[in-house]
């Protein structure tokens, strides 16, 4: 008796649903999962050095450009219908609201930022290719296994067409605030 060949495809969850499971208990409060592409993916657990570098990060930001935007530290922004990653640090648009009454959207974000140690290859491919298809401006990747800043940029069709890579010894600036740069030492320590 021959198998008979079965199709199958993966039915993909909304930002509308994965909100409901988090309400409902199926995912936890303190589970580290995000949402892209309709697809759940679990974070790894956050080790020393990814902590240090977003605590940087967030004192940076914070002493320089607090006045100027929303610094926002592992916090989701929805990309689109099935997408709602949670970068390690963005610098968002001021809102007088501070985006009380709904998440970021995808043009919100000045300035996101992943910082990338086990999850380097995740956060360069689909997690950068997601972004750039929302139209986020600009992603820095904290790369800790280099030892190095990417800062992706010039959208064009869904994908980023500037790339500048930071070494130690180098600083970086956002695009938005081209005059305030930071240092890649602080940054990676």
């Amino acid at each position: 008796m021959s198998e008979m060949a079965v199709e199958y495809r993966i039915r993909p969850i909304s930002v509308g649903e994965y909100h409901r499971m988090g309400e409902l208990g199926i995912i936890k409060p303190d589970e580290r999962v995000e949402l892209l592409d309709g697809e759940l993916i679990a974070m790894p657990p956050i080790g020393p050095r990814h902590g240090f570098s977003v605590r940087m990060l967030l004192r940076l930001f914070s002493a320089r450009l607090a006045d100027r935007a929303i610094v926002d530290v592992q916090a989701a922004v929805t990309l689109d219908d099935y997408s709602e990653p949670q970068p390690d640090v963005m610098l968002l648009a001021l809102r007088e609201d501070f985006y009380r009454h709904a998440l970021p959207r995808a043009d919100a974000p000045l300035l996101v930022v992943e910082v990338s140690e086990s999850t380097l290859r995740y956060d360069r491919g689909r997690k950068l290719g997601a972004y750039a298809r929302a139209g986020v401006r600009e992603v820095w990747i904290v790369d800790l296994v280099d030892d190095r800043i990417e800062a992706f940029s010039g959208l064009r069709e869904g994908e980023y067409c500037e790339v500048r890579t930071a070494l130690r010894g180098e600083s970086l600036a956002p695009s938005a605030f081209p005059e305030v740069a930071f240092a890649v030492d602080d940054i990676l320590g």
